[in-house]
């Protein structure tokens, strides 16, 4: 069968890797870094570990076909996955503390109803029924099928409260509204708007600008439930590398690929920065936009019609800013492992990560952040100790942070600051968290490195990503940055999408 080259080694790339070698084609990946699994990372120091990308899962359902579909072996014979619940605990700037049970919806209105108060779990249930709908007209084609040719039709947004004509509605009337206008007109409750806005935000995306689409985030969700990997969630990036290994694709790492080449018009092959070259009948990119386009020297591969905003080179989406905590004493048994903390000032927050108005962004003083404990044996050195993670959404590149113990203080005060801040704000989540700290580890998104949303209808397409086939015959894109967008469950239907399409033909229209 054919050689086909992989560039880069995450989730998506490394999900089509193992579904092609199973169908008899010879695959190798060539990542410039030491490892794989992309923003599946992982920090470890002095017995504690710590998930420094996705935290959890949702919709496993997508990992669980990647596996039966790849070997004998299921998922969970591979990695030890277990519910979380409850699902997230929510504390909000009026001091108002919920907590919200895993996939259950009569559990989540009640929850919202009896701490709210009474109406709160009825607007969010009718809210999620809604987002229901949203999400039944855009799941095929866009988290199943490659991205129709005439994808402008997916600009129109499946949010049934928008009036609508066309695919996926009729009607006349506005057909855009963003988020934020459907959370004001129809949640009311600014804790209900913060907790469906906390999601948009947890994904790069300004709930300002995003359409009501959007909405289908909480109800993936709150529907398929959250799930944990036992040994973090690198597990799952392990499980899928050896799943990789066995079936034969080989892996180089600390191999960057410099160039695409060509020939007779297809791709041939890739070209790395040792000046080596290895041949090949197909190319599947696992890159951002402007990488492959400096790949390829002569531009984007898609025609100039099909390049939309989220596909231009340049483009940087939202970080993830991480703060390691390693603490002394225990973990609580009642502890939930993951509280949402909210910022007592949205706007301030939406303004300094995504801008308002032109001018430098100015960071929240106290943004929204998510804390992470997790009940799990493996990250930490005893049971006396736990380890904590903190994360929050930031405008882009922070100064690099570095360890901040005594006699190494973080490089940059910025940085610092900014952990200063967030371990100060996660107390709401763990009284008396600063007295327990050991010590920490302050781990900024890098230079270039942003978190790639999962596509979102409406908008005219500007939340859609590019096509996973190109206009040069022979190359392909996977991962976050192409359809169907980023997220854990998005990445595994990307590489399923692009081994469907090299395997059954570029006419090939998706497997459900």
């Amino acid at each position: 069968m054919a050689r086909i080259a992989v560039i880069g080694a995450g989730m998506g790339a490394m999900a089509a890797a193992a579904r092609l070698a199973v169908a008899g084609h010879r695959v190798a990946v060539f990542e410039r870094g030491a490892t794989y699994g992309g923003a599946l990372r992982r920090f470890e120091r002095d017995g504690f570990a710590f998930d420094t990308g996705p935290g959890l899962l949702h919709l496993p359902a997508v990992y669980r076909d990647l596996f039966v579909k790849t070997g004998r072996e299921p998922l969970e014979s591979c990695v030890e996955l277990s519910q979380v619940d409850p699902a997230a605990r929510h504390v909000f700037a009026d001091g108002t503390d919920v907590s919200l049970p895993n996939a259950s919806r009569a559990g989540v209105l009640a929850a919202l109803d009896g701490t709210l108060g009474a109406g709160a779990g009825e607007r969010w249930s009718a809210f999620m029924g809604r987002a229901r709908e949203a999400w039944d007209a855009t799941r095929r084609p866009l988290l199943e099928e490659p991205l129709w040719q005439d994808w402008r039709v997916l600009g129109r947004d499946p949010y049934p409260a928008v009036r609508r004509r066309g695919l996926f509605g009729r009607g006349k009337g506005p057909t855009t509204a963003t988020l934020a206008e459907v959370a004001a007109r129809e949640l009311a409750d600014p804790r209900l708007i913060a907790l469906l806005e906390s999601h948009a935000l947890a994904y790069g995306f300004d709930p300002r600008g995003a359409p009501a689409s959007a909405a289908v985030l909480p109800y993936m969700e709150q529907t398929f439930g959250s799930w944990y990997a036992h040994g973090g969630m690198r597990a799952l990036a392990d499980a899928l590398y050896e799943r990789c290994a066995a079936r034969g694709v080989e892996f180089t790492f600390g191999a960057e690929v410099t160039r695409i080449t060509e020939k007779d018009g297809r791709a041939a092959g890739v070209e790395l920065a040792d000046g080596r070259v290895a041949d090949a009948e197909t190319v599947v990119a696992g890159v951002e936009p402007a990488r492959l386009a400096a790949m390829l020297r002569t531009g984007l591969p898609w025609d100039a019609e099909d390049v939309r905003p989220a596909a231009r080179p340049g483009e940087c989406a939202p970080g993830r800013f991480t703060v390691a905590l390693a603490l002394r004493g225990a973990r609580p048994g009642d502890a939930a492992h993951r509280t949402v903390v909210h910022t007592p000032d949205r706007a301030a927050e939406l303004a300094g990560v995504f801008g308002d108005g032109p001018g430098r962004r100015v960071p929240c003083a106290r943004p929204t952040v998510t804390v992470l404990r997790p009940d799990d044996a493996t990250g930490r050195p005893d049971d006396g100790h736990e380890a904590v993670t903190l994360t929050a959404t930031v405008a882009g590149p922070v100064p690099a942070g570095g360890t901040d113990v005594p006699g190494a203080p973080g490089r940059s005060a910025e940085a610092a600051a900014l952990a200063d801040r967030m371990t100060e704000i996660a107390e709401a989540a763990v009284p008396g968290l600063r007295e327990r700290v050991l010590w920490r580890e302050i781990l900024p998104p890098a230079d270039g490195e942003s978190v790639p949303g999962p596509a979102l209808a409406g908008a005219d397409g500007r939340f859609l990503r590019p096509a996973n086939r190109t206009r040069i015959p022979g190359l392909y894109a996977v991962g976050g940055w192409s359809h169907p967008g980023g997220g854990l469950a998005h990445a595994g239907m990307s590489g399923a999408i692009v081994a469907g399409l090299i395997v059954n033909g570029d006419d090939w229209h998706g497997s459900a």
